[in-house]
């Protein structure tokens, strides 16, 4: 059985700043990872600083060749199957049959977000069908542009949306009805509100050409936005207990701790925010502070 000061789940943008900050403090750490990132499909990441435009990819694999060169840093490609235990004390297993011991562990493990069934739609996702306007919006500037939200959030949504670009349609989603007051500030600001659902996304590898109607319609687009449910990507830390908010994501305070003393939770997993800052960001604090509380218990 292997014995490690801290196990990351997840070696992505949050787990491994996680484990940069460990790596760095001597603490001997394992990271999991499946090799399947929330931002695989996006070609481009953006507001990161130094690294505006870069390939997704290409950080995370900078990020983790700096990261490993700590000797204090182990690395296992695969799948954590169950995690149990308590602080001080926590056991894992994986796909290949390793057991594993821990005193703190660190969820990075993401969302899984769930695409609705029209054709074309997962082509396009992370390209031109987008979720977040700090990461992609700056490219689809002044561009027909379309937001497919459910009601009670259309209205935050176009708010949003109409600084990158004047020229929006709306498409809600779900069974929900905007009420007079919101839908009559939306046409006011020149937002068409479109009833017909969407039954195909039309696009040419990945780039968003036109969204077919009910009705066979058809409705010009450069980007779509999208608000779309999510759930955790992590089936085994149920059984753990951890709290989860309202929106899905674990509860944590401003220094990942969850619900369940010792685990910790970063990035996507845990923070509405979702972008490569925010998970670098979450998985630095983190780190340090797993690293002090180890630090005095062992003094």
């Amino acid at each position: 059985m292997d014995h490690y000061d801290v196990i990351i789940i997840g070696g992505s943008y949050a787990g491994l700043s996680a484990a940069m900050a460990l790596g760095r403090s001597r603490r001997n750490t394992l990271i999991i990872d499946a090799g399947d990132p929330c931002n695989s499909s996006t070609p481009r990441s953006h507001n990161f600083l130094t690294q505006d435009g870069v390939a997704p990819g290409e950080i995370a694999t900078i990020a983790k060749a700096q990261v490993i060169n700590y000797p204090t840093i182990d690395w296992h490609s695969g799948h954590a199957l169950e995690l149990t235990g308590e602080k001080g004390l926590f056991r894992m297993t994986t796909d290949q049959g390793r057991a594993l011991t821990s005193r703190r562990v660190i969820l990075a493990t993401g969302l899984r977000d769930l695409l609705p069934e029209i054709p074309g739609f997962a082509e396009c996702w992370g390209k031109t069908v987008i979720h977040c306007p700090y990461c992609h919006g700056y490219e689809f500037s002044d561009q027909a542009t379309g937001i497919l939200a459910p009601a009670d959030q259309a209205l935050e949504m176009v708010k949003l949306i109409s600084n990158w670009t004047s020229d929006l349609r709306l498409f809600l989603m779900g069974d929900k009805v905007l009420d007079h007051q919101e839908r009559d500030s939306i046409i006011e600001k020149g937002v068409r509100i479109i009833s017909q659902p969407i039954v195909e996304v039309g696009h040419a590898k990945g780039a968003l050409k036109h969204l077919v109607l009910a009705d066979n319609s058809q409705e010009p687009m450069k980007a779509l936005y999208a608000r779309l449910p999510t759930e955790q990507k992590a089936d085994f830390i149920s059984p753990m207990g951890l709290a989860i908010q309202p929106s899905g994501h674990l509860e944590v305070d401003l220094f990942g701790n969850t619900s369940v003393e010792g685990i910790y939770a970063v990035g996507d997993c845990a923070h509405l925010m979702r972008s490569v800052a925010t998970a670098v960001y979450t998985g630095n604090i983190a780190g340090a502070m797993i690293n002090k509380e180890l630090a005095e218990e062992d003094f």
